[in-house]
């Protein structure tokens, strides 16, 4: 069966039915559409009548909440590589419907991503219906959304587990019980990456909503105690995304998306607010919401909770739950960016730039990367050798700092010269102009060896790679990063020195963030050691699957 990028899936099975459906379903779905899926809500829709079949609005039950929950859910265990999305422009208290004449679309909505290809999970009797089925089907999809000019329709028809279902089959939603909403809602959250537990969030705060809907989005201060808190996207792009699916789930809502700097935001001042939804971990917080509401004089916000989402594929060191931080942590050893060309850089031997911060557990990288098969070439090292007597920046080094830095061996005093250029950025970077570019020749010097060799990858460790501009020399750049107190621990423990000292050393560094700014790889030490040697094994793998696809690629034609 041919794949599209963009589906929407209109569901017809009762909602008392259509839990035990949503699994078969979804996987259906994916061997269909693999990039946007769109989930339309109609229980009980009837595609065989042959008939024009209009869509109506659907009131938003409790029932409704569970079913977004469980979706998300599924999808997260069986489609994790889909971007679903369940729309509810169609659900709408009936109060709220009333005031309106032209039904649920009286134009079709535009979505942020066309759809290709619209399938359903409606229950055909025999083959002999299917034409009609599709063409009903295609007509519907039409009538309630902008889809593509050549929509193709697919009916899914899984292999459903047979259910008891109550005889009077559309009667079923009279027993479900009314979901109560409100005219202004309010959440918070990071909303990083957006994944199926934001999305459940999301969902049933628009099922709720009526007329405007708050989104405070965690920023700046509220960030500093994340996990892999680099890797955050930024403020702008976190809107970005939130923007597109809230208009694709309910355009017809007044979205209000806001920076906070604290926990609370508009939530404690918004005299219109009247609901907050939370899940089981924010409960406390909304509860401190409403303390603050009442000590401003306001009235107290209804707390609606949902329950959290459990991560069905979570590693030891990731959260129980669908998280953030868990898919922060996924991406630790992938590349998080393609590599900058570089055509005057021969491809053979692959050359990664490997960086970090003192402390970051850079240089134990790199030699679980020289136990992979990898050539190091340790620039610390050939720092070393550039100060011996006799090279070129030795002589340079002595002329411009005079003789009173060597030792009665006539080798450099290294801690002398320290002191001259420490806290003077003049004098450090006309040492660095002579000291850098030498260090430079060796790297090139090492690599050439490595070549003759037959290696197929160096490692080049080096602290100030990005400072130094040596980035030309290699095909990537990876990064060791540790969080600032971590790191400041092990400075202290390593090298004997007071929190002081080592916190000053790391200031005088490149930040954490400014480093993978530039990183195409990013690792981190900050858990047992078992865990960094699965990070670096994921990455040396990926980065074997990259070197053979570059070679396939320059590889001539026979």
């Amino acid at each position: 069966m041919s794949m599209f990028s963009t589906g929407i899936l209109v569901l017809t099975s009762p909602l008392h039915v259509l839990p035990l459906r949503i699994a078969p379903v979804l996987t259906s779905a994916a061997q269909v559409v693999e990039r946007t899926l769109y989930v339309h809500l109609h229980p009980g829709l009837n595609l065989s009548t042959g008939g024009q079949v209009r869509p109506v609005y659907i009131p938003p039950v409790v029932d409704l909440c569970t079913l977004i929950s469980r979706l998300y859910s599924n999808a997260a265990d069986i489609c994790a590589h889909l971007d679903v999305r369940v729309l509810l422009s169609n659900v709408r208290a009936q109060s709220v419907a009333l005031s309106g004449s032209s039904g649920p679309f009286p134009t079709p909505q535009t979505l942020s991503h066309s759809p290709e290809v619209v399938l359903t999970d409606y229950p055909i009797q025999d083959s002999g219906q299917s034409s009609l089925v599709t063409q009903c089907l295609q007509k519907y999809a039409g009538h309630c959304y902008v889809c593509n000019p050549t929509l193709s329709s697919v009916l899914l028809c899984p292999r459903l587990k047979e259910v008891e279902e109550d005889d009077d089959r559309g009667g079923s939603g009279a027993q479900l019980k009314p979901l109560e909403t409100f005219s202004d809602v309010v959440v918070g959250g990071t909303f990083d990456r957006l994944h199926g537990a934001h999305k459940t969030l999301l969902n049933i705060s628009c099922l709720m909503a009526n007329r405007r809907f708050v989104i405070g989005v965690c920023d700046q201060e509220l960030l500093k105690k994340k996990v892999l808190k680099e890797l955050i996207q930024p403020y702008y792009q976190r809107v970005q995304k939130l923007q597109d699916f809230l208009n694709d789930v309910k355009p017809s809502l007044k979205y209000e998306i806001v920076p906070l700097s604290d926990p609370f935001g508009p939530s404690i001042s918004d005299p219109e607010l009247q609901c907050i939804v939370v899940s089981e971990e924010t409960r406390k917080g909304g509860e401190a919401v409403n303390r603050k509401r009442v000590e401003n004089g306001l009235a107290e916000l209804v707390l609606y909770e949902i329950q959290l989402l459990k991560d069905a594929h979570h590693a030891d060191i990731e959260e129980e739950k669908i998280s953030s931080s868990s898919l922060r942590t996924r991406m630790l050893g992938t590349l998080l960016k393609h590599p900058s060309p570089q055509p005057d850089l021969p491809l053979d031997p692959y050359v990664i730039g490997l960086t970090g911060g003192s402390g970051s557990g850079k240089s134990s990288i790199a030699h679980r990367l020289e136990a992979l098969g990898a050539v190091r070439i340790d620039c610390d090292q050939l720092g070393h050798e550039a100060y011996l007597p006799g090279t070129s920046a030795y002589h340079k080094v002595v002329q411009e700092f005079g003789p009173d830095i060597l030792n009665e061996d006539k080798t450099i005093n290294r801690r002398v010269l320290s002191g001259k250029v420490f806290g003077n950025q003049e004098r450090l970077r006309a040492l660095t102009d002579i000291v850098w570019p030498e260090i430079a020749l060796l790297v090139k010097k090492r690599i050439k060896q490595a070549k003759e060799q037959g290696k197929r990858v160096c490692v080049v460790d080096a602290a100030v790679l990005l400072e130094a501009g040596w980035t030309y020399l290699v095909h990537e750049v990876w990064v060791a990063t540790i969080p600032e107190e971590e790191a400041v621990k092990r400075i202290v423990q390593r090298d004997g020195v007071e929190e002081e000292d080592a916190l000053r050393r790391l200031k005088s560094q490149w930040p954490n963030a400014q480093l993978i700014e530039h990183a195409n790889v990013v690792l981190c030490t900050l858990w047992e050691p078992d865990v960094t040697q699965r990070q670096v094994l994921k990455a040396w793998n990926l980065l074997q699957q990259r070197i053979q696809k570059r070679q396939e690629e320059i590889r001539p034609s026979p």
